[in-house]
């Protein structure tokens, strides 16, 4: 190689040597990017970028604790809870309440607009709390700030007093809905599509229980005395009931014949037993054909032992075994009859009845066609019941009581 050669190759070297220095001495740019991260920029205290990068702090921490508040106080309060307190609740509580329900039916749109507000809230809290204090203390405090005043608190305080605190705050979840409606709109009709509605009513057993819950019984601090407690789940299971679950067993029900004398035992009896209307029968006790109104014996002289056939005998309907109570107290509230007796209820698609069993069928389709109870003309005290016609209409059941 020539001494120009050597002196060219020298050249080289010598500027690649100082490009390798000079890189080693210079950081790389993401080495630089992370130191300049790590040590942030300080912003000196009492200036004013200071107390505004400090005001906006304390702005997120409370807009992150209204927005957890109001999350957990009003996704809380159902549409049913609101109804209710407009209905039965004070003046103070109809008023909140109706503020509060048109915001509520939008549970899925209140949802996403109350976290996505309270999600930005505590991810930008770090960022103006590193341009005041150092990292690792902005870190330390954005983890207090966000779990005293952000979370606990708030929560504590929409828990006890959801209703008052989401009122008081209704504007601002309009305003924040109508912000956030790009966003929380189409995610909450997603939500709406995939999860639909819950549903808030109570079927009849949770009504049952929650009755149960609120009587003095159950030592919870309720105020339902055990009789309103029987009433009120009674009155829920009188749907569910039918006249056969009810009814008082013909063997245990005290009854006349109609060919019976109303002498000084007959009538000692019937006054011993307490009754207002007592069933007459023909023949046999399941053979009953009407009903004897006790106070009608005021004119009945015990030593002429006058017969039973004799005094005025009012018809007493008869109720298939499987009609429901509420449709047989209904019909009882008409005043027609308070008592009733109980067939057995012949099956839709069952075969005819046999025809060596005339009785049978005379009575299936006298209680298929008779009305439930007497007219109005029938209900005075002075009906005759004609005991030869009522020979075939056996009673199969029993009697039920109604109320009056």
């Amino acid at each position: 190689m020539s001494s120009a050669g050597r002196a060219r190759a020298a050249s080289l070297a010598a500027v690649a040597v100082r490009m390798v220095v000079g890189a080693a001495a210079r950081p790389a740019p993401s080495a630089a990017l992370m130191m300049a991260a790590v040590r942030g920029e300080d912003t000196e205290f009492g200036t004013a970028s200071w107390w505004a990068y400090a005001a906006l702090s304390a702005f997120l921490v409370l807009l992150a604790g209204i927005m957890s508040g109001l999350t957990l106080g009003l996704m809380s309060l159902g549409p049913v809870d609101l109804e209710i307190l407009m209905r039965s609740g004070t003046d103070a509580e109809k008023a909140q309440a109706a503020a509060i329900l048109p915001v509520v039916k939008k549970q899925h749109q209140l949802l996403v607009t109350l976290l996505l507000c309270n999600a930005c809230a505590m991810e930008a809290l770090p960022i103006f709390l590193d341009r005041i204090f150092n990292p690792v203390l902005a870190i330390i405090l954005s983890v207090t700030f966000v779990l005293a005043f952000g979370e606990v608190i708030p929560q504590a305080i929409c828990t006890r007093y959801g209703l008052a605190v989401g009122a008081s705050f209704v504007w601002l979840v309009r305003i924040v809905m109508v912000i956030a409606y790009p966003i929380a709109y189409p995610i909450g009709k997603l939500l709406d599509f995939a999860l639909g509605h819950e549903s808030a009513l109570f079927r009849r057993a949770q009504l049952k229980a929650l009755v149960s819950i609120h009587s003095k019984a159950a030592g919870k601090g309720g105020e339902l005395t055990h009789d309103e407690t029987t009433i009120i789940s009674g009155a829920l299971d009188l749907t569910e009931k039918t006249a056969e679950e009810a009814m008082t067993p013909i063997e245990s029900t005290f009854s006349l014949d109609v060919d019976s004398k109303l002498d000084w035992e007959t009538i000692g009896t019937i006054l011993a037993r307490g009754h207002s209307r007592v069933p007459v029968y023909s023949g046999n006790p399941r053979n009953v054909i009407g009903l004897l109104l006790v106070k009608s014996l005021l004119t009945v002289r015990a030593e002429i032992e006058t017969p039973v056939s004799a005094v005025s005998i009012r018809r007493i309907p008869r109720v298939p075994s499987d009609m429901p109570l509420y449709d047989i107290l209904n019909e009882f509230q008409k005043g027609g009859s308070h008592m009733a007796a109980v067939v057995k209820a012949k099956p839709k698609n069952a075969p005819p009845h046999d025809k060596t069993e005339p009785g049978m069928e005379s009575a299936g389709a006298t209680q298929l066609t008779a009305p439930l109870l007497a007219s109005t003309d029938e209900r005075v005290d002075t009906i005759i019941v004609d005991t030869e016609r009522q020979q075939n209409m056996q009673c199969t059941g029993s009697v039920i009581r109604g109320y009056g």
